[in-house]
């Protein structure tokens, strides 16, 4: 009996020290929101779509990168008007300040999907990976975003 009640303090502080780990990192992961991820179905041989959602990090944060397997390459982009001219150009990362949402949405800020794999067809989903930088760390978001109709202005 002795020899177990020794061992269950040394588990304890084991499990304590486990339970510490895991929370400091999903609470890292925990502290970045995204919520109406949407994009747009895509024509047969179309290459590339633009995917919008609102992000919000409890911590400043930045978004550095994106991922998908429905496409080759995922990148931030930025849309504006030049001269009268749409422009649109990769951003190497999307500051999140704390606390603020971020919308990326169609004529500003965004995520392009380039040498999409397939069609994408309304009513269904594909995954996306955010890279977020937060506290000198990279933490990867997932997301699941809405495929909608062709001519959903939204």
């Amino acid at each position: 009996m002795t020899g177990t009640r020794r061992s269950l303090p040394r588990c304890g502080f084991a499990i304590a020290g486990l339970w510490l780990l895991l929370s400091s990192e999903t609470g890292l992961a925990g502290s970045v929101d995204v919520s109406d991820a949407w994009t747009r179905a895509t024509m047969p041989g179309q290459a590339v779509a633009g995917v919008y959602l609102h992000v919000k990090s409890t911590l400043k944060a930045r978004l550095v990168g994106a991922k998908s397997s429905s496409a080759k390459t995922a990148e931030i982009h930025s849309m504006s008007h030049e001269g009268g001219v749409m422009k649109m150009r990769k951003l190497d990362f999307l500051d999140l300040p704390a606390g603020e949402t971020v919308a990326l949405e169609p004529g500003g800020d965004h995520v392009m999907l380039f040498d999409i794999r397939q069609p994408l067809k309304a009513g269904e989903h594909i995954k996306l990976m955010l890279v977020v930088e937060q506290g000198g760390k990279r933490i990867n978001v997932p997301v699941d975003a809405e495929v909608r109709a062709l001519t959903d202005q939204h």
